[in-house]
């Protein structure tokens, strides 16, 4: 489980997440039911990429 620091980064890896880009923005999607969860123009923290 991913732990926040307080200093900018979290420890560990979000397991329950993957994100992916579309026309230049980031998406995180929930691994478990495939939901897209939100849209950011920079990637999220901790959360492994698509391919």
């Amino acid at each position: 489980m991913a732990k926040n620091t307080g200093h900018g980064h979290r420890v560990g890896a979000v397991r329950s997440r993957s994100e992916f880009r579309h026309n230049g923005t980031w998406f995180k999607r929930n691994a478990e039911t495939g939901r897209i969860m939100n849209g950011s123009p920079n990637q999220h923290k901790g959360v492994r990429n698509e391919k």
